[in-house]
């Protein structure tokens, strides 16, 4: 393997290593408090491979899985279908030092480099998404994992309830076990393994990247379509006809069919309905339970209970009632008898499409894990001696940004704050240093032209046939992913 920093003279038989600001003194045949270098026969060795993203193009320019059926020999041809990511690189620590690797390459007759450096962050965190309805915790509640606070639940999006977790107060500004139980939850969660978490006042959770949440024990299935009154509005003609009336049970949003402006354009009739809670517009209603993980994210397990007398002016013996949550998990059918009190009944063959279509249009809940990093002054002192013109070449969109080789969302505002989906980079391409800080990789591509005009490290500029191949991994690139060579040209996905 390459060696990716330069020992300071060795402690009897150590060397210590010069990485991270932890400066390790590292036994022979042992590896750093990081796990990612190597004391291997006196030479400092990093332990990880130095990632390659290869892709293969078929005519027309589509991007075609890749395969490889033979072992690869260590060429890097052809230079546009290999890009140099920084998973594996090494970082710049101490700050004076140029990045890693600086590699120049020819795309399409035009020069480019791509400056890699794996940053040690200290400021960084995970935004989670969890799509459920069940109630998982107050708004800045705790989030907990193995008793220490590591984030909060901040607010709820549409469908999904959201934490941000770690940043530096949780990471530095707490106990030595505050800090390293975060740092290791941010690790496994950007590294796609599963963390079990507790929040204060709310649920037990457990949250892996792309896959199903687990609320209190319970597999989460199914995205809500909508809040109840936009239900009311998507399914309200395929109800039409068949019920007298429908109750979507929402915990945000409850909606009535005969008073929504829906019911009332198809011309359905008041049934005399009563709901208890806030009323809003016309047929949408507020806080008609508290939150919990019954019907539509509540706590009531019996609908009825949101239910106050029918109006015995409007309502008759015999009139259907329907009522439903956001995600069709649950659902009951019920007749008025003599007194207009709901007697629970067979759901008719009628509604059962109507229902089941409910579920149709939820889609598969998720947990999805950003991570949100600031590439501070010393990182960007790596791409060049005057960091600012970095800065501003990225905001310019004159450099193109990458995570891994996967693309990011850069803040705007000063700085370069970046977030990205971890799922979209390779495997395990975070790190972490016991200071402690996460290690992500992060690569910014340009024109060579526009590298050496914002004053960057010319002479550490290397030709990427140069490289040794010794210690690297050449893996294919997600297809969902932009080429970083080609950012404006590539089939973005919505993930």
């Amino acid at each position: 393997m390459s060696l990716l920093a330069e020992p300071l003279a060795p402690k009897d038989d150590k060397i210590r290593c010069d990485a991270c600001p932890v400066m390790c003194f590292i036994k022979p045949g042992a590896t750093g408090a990081c796990d990612r270098y190597a004391n291997h026969d006196g030479e400092l060795v990093r332990v990880d491979p130095h990632v390659l993203l290869d892709r293969t193009v078929a005519l027309g320019g589509e991007i075609v899985p890749f395969a490889r059926t033979e072992d690869w020999d260590g060429r890097i041809v052809p230079e546009k279908e290999t890009f140099v990511t920084a998973i594996g690189a090494g970082t710049t620590y101490p700050d004076y030092k140029p990045a890693p690797f600086i590699v120049s390459s020819e795309v399409d007759g035009i020069d480019m480099v791509t400056v890699v450096t794996e940053g040690i962050f200290s400021y960084c965190g995970v935004k989670v998404k969890i799509d459920t309805d069940r109630f998982v915790g107050p708004e800045t509640s705790i989030v907990r994992v193995q008793g220490e606070a590591i984030g909060h639940v901040t607010s709820g999006e549409y469908g999904s309830q959201m934490l941000s977790l770690g940043g530096v107060h949780h990471l530095t500004g707490g106990s030595k076990k505050e800090g390293r139980i975060t740092c290791e939850a941010l690790l496994d969660l950007c590294n796609g393994k599963a963390v079990e978490m507790a929040i204060d006042g709310g649920a037990t959770l457990i949250v892996q990247a792309g896959k199903p949440p687990i609320v209190n024990g319970v597999t989460e299935q199914r995205m809500r379509v909508g809040c109840g009154s936009a239900t009311i509005g998507i399914f309200a003609k395929q109800w039409h006809g068949k019920v007298d009336e429908v109750v979507v049970v929402d915990d945000h949003i409850t909606g009535v069919l005969s008073e929504h402006q829906a019911g009332k354009l198809l011309g359905i009739p008041d049934t005399g309905i009563k709901l208890k809670g806030r009323r809003s517009t016309p047929g949408r209603y507020f806080q008609v339970a508290q939150p919990g993980t019954g019907w539509g994210g509540t706590d009531i397990e019996d609908p009825l209970a949101i239910l106050g007398p029918f109006d015995r002016k409007v309502a008759w013996p015999g009139l259907s009632l329907l009522m439903v949550s956001t995600t069709g998990e649950h659902s009951a059918y019920f007749e008025l008898d003599a007194d207009l009190v709901p007697v629970e009944k067979p759901l008719p063959a009628a509604l059962v499409e109507p229902v089941e279509r409910i579920a149709e249009n939820c889609e598969p809940a998720l947990s999805t894990v950003l991570f949100i990093g600031g590439a501070g002054g010393s990182l960007r002192a790596g791409v060049t001696e005057n960091p600012v013109r970095l800065t501003r070449s990225v905001k310019d969109a004159i450099t193109y940004v990458t995570c891994g080789g996967a693309p990011v969302y850069v803040w705007p505002g000063g700085g370069i704050t970046f977030m990205v989906d971890v799922t979209r980079l390779p495997e395990n391409a975070f790190g972490y240093v016991p200071t402690p800080a996460l290690v992500a990789p992060i690569e910014f591509t340009l024109k060579l032209a526009d590298y050496e005009a914002l004053g960057g490290h010319m002479d550490y500029v290397r030709h990427l046939s140069t490289l040794d191949p010794e210690g690297q991994l050449k893996l294919p690139q997600r297809l969902d992913n932009p080429w970083p060579f080609a950012p404006q040209g590539a089939k973005r996905s919505h993930g």
